[in-house]
């Protein structure tokens, strides 16, 4: 039993690190070379909160950390600050995760949404604070509308084909 449990987590960790790197493989696709209008959504963080509070335990805190700074690597942003940013979120969600099970979706989606804002303000509060170059404000707000606009989708999507559910813990176990 414990080994088919260690197991469901394993595949369930290596899944996350597999879609997490085709996401990261998409984003460093020139799909459209040239000026962006609309930036898209931030497939990652709406990948690693919705599996956060589907499945704590398949996204440990360790491999998100990883993840996000080799996203930084890449996308040669500031070294470990968007990492750090989200670990912090997502250790927030994961915290709130027992909490937020019961409660209908569109909760879930507007506590994601407000998460979202204030990781966005503390990034860009933390790059005004060492003079570093920040995306315009338009285009953070644009990026933030895409990114809240595609959780659901991602969720959906992680429910439908992966089978990824909310973790069902009994009112007794709970109360103990």
């Amino acid at each position: 039993m414990i080994e088919q449990a260690r197991r469901h987590r394993l595949a369930g960790q290596i899944l996350f690190i597999l879609l997490f790197l085709a996401i990261l493989f998409l984003r460093l696709m020139p799909l459209n070379p040239g000026r962006v209008i609309w930036p898209g959504p931030d497939l990652a963080i709406c990948l690693s909160i919705g599996w956060v509070l589907r499945r704590p335990e398949q996204a440990p805190v360790l491999i998100i950390a990883a993840l996000f700074l080799l996203e930084d690597i890449l996308l040669l942003r500031p070294l470990g600050l968007w990492a750090a940013i989200v670990v912090m979120g997502t250790e927030a969600a994961r915290r709130r995760e027992q909490h937020w099970r019961e409660l209908p979706f569109m909760i879930e989606w507007l506590r994601v949404a407000v998460l979202l804002a204030l990781m966005l303000l503390a990034c860009r509060f933390t790059l005004a604070l060492f003079f570093l170059p920040r995306p315009p404000l338009g285009q953070a707000i644009l990026q933030f509308i895409a990114t809240t606009a595609a959780y659901p989708i991602v969720v959906g999507l992680m429910r439908w084909p992966l089978g990824l559910r909310r973790s069902q813990v009994d009112s007794e176990t709970r109360q103990r």
